[in-house]
């Protein structure tokens, strides 16, 4: 008997894998919202974001053994994983020692009375869960492909790499600058910050049209282009880059300067 088309054989396999990793989702934001209760802080869920990306990328990688290629199952996990292990460690170690977040006390103060528990989980750790679900399935479906890599693998991984790239170095930049007591009111202008006003939103978006080029490898993966479409969206129009400049010319007299000169994601040269 002749052996399954590619095609066929991925789908033969996918349907398990993604009621698996929907149950390890589920799993994940139920533990988070168990720590941050006992925590007294919701914001530990912004550290499950990075984390759940990786334990999607390595439920999927154990349960498409000997369904897809070998190598494209190797790489497609291992960006996923640094990068979300990444993002876990650096926000984890930024938030260490801080109260609540204030996006998460303004959700708070806004839920009607007796009904906070239904407004968080709904607004926040249900959202959350399926944004992440949603935006990981080109790294399912990439992972059982069957064809091998090729050469938008290879791009992909390029793309990848110049996201995480300005995603760690950004914040790396970032944080020097927050632990200097003489920046205390400044806008942080410089390095990356200098060519965009977030470099590491720009990282994340890079980092994920990345993984989806390498889905695309293969005609399924092709269809998954919604996948880094929404996380850019949210990056620029939602909780990414819209949310955190809300206020902040406020804040910080000298930030309706740096909007002036300064491109709002995609790098480009200052207009000084």
């Amino acid at each position: 008997m002749p052996s399954a088309p590619p095609v066929a054989a991925l789908a033969s396999g996918l349907p398990l894998n993604l009621a698996a990793t929907v149950a390890a989702v589920v799993v994940a934001f139920a533990v988070t919202f168990a720590v941050a209760r006992k925590a007294g802080r919701h914001s530990v869920i912004d550290v499950t974001w990075g984390a759940g990306f990786a334990v999607v990328a390595v439920v999927t990688l154990v349960l498409s053994a000997g369904d897809g290629d070998a190598l494209q199952r190797a790489v497609v996990t291992a960006m996923t994983v640094l990068w979300g292990g990444r993002l876990a460690w650096h926000i984890e170690r930024r938030g260490r020692g801080k109260g609540e977040d204030p996006r998460y006390v303004e959700l708070m103060e806004r839920a009607p009375a007796g009904r906070e528990t239904f407004h968080i989980v709904t607004r926040v750790y249900l959202t959350q869960a399926v944004v992440l679900w949603f935006v990981s399935l080109p790294v399912q479906v990439a992972q059982y492909e069957q064809g091998g890599v090729g050469v938008l693998t290879w791009i992909g991984v390029a793309v990848w790499l110049v996201g995480i790239t300005f995603e760690a170095v950004g914040d790396r930049q970032l944080a020097a600058f927050m632990a200097d007591p003489s920046s205390k009111g400044q806008v942080m202008d410089r390095g990356l910050w200098r060519y965009t006003r977030h470099p590491n939103y720009f990282g994340d978006a890079c980092v994920w049209w990345g993984i989806w080029l390498v889905a695309a490898n293969e005609v399924p993966g092709l269809f998954t282009i919604l996948s880094p479409v929404a996380m850019s969206f949210f990056l620029v129009f939602g909780t990414g880059k819209a949310l955190l400049e809300k206020g902040m010319a406020d804040r910080r007299p000298g930030y309706t300067d740096y909007v002036r000169r300064t491109s709002g994601f995609v790098p480009l040269p200052p207009k000084d």
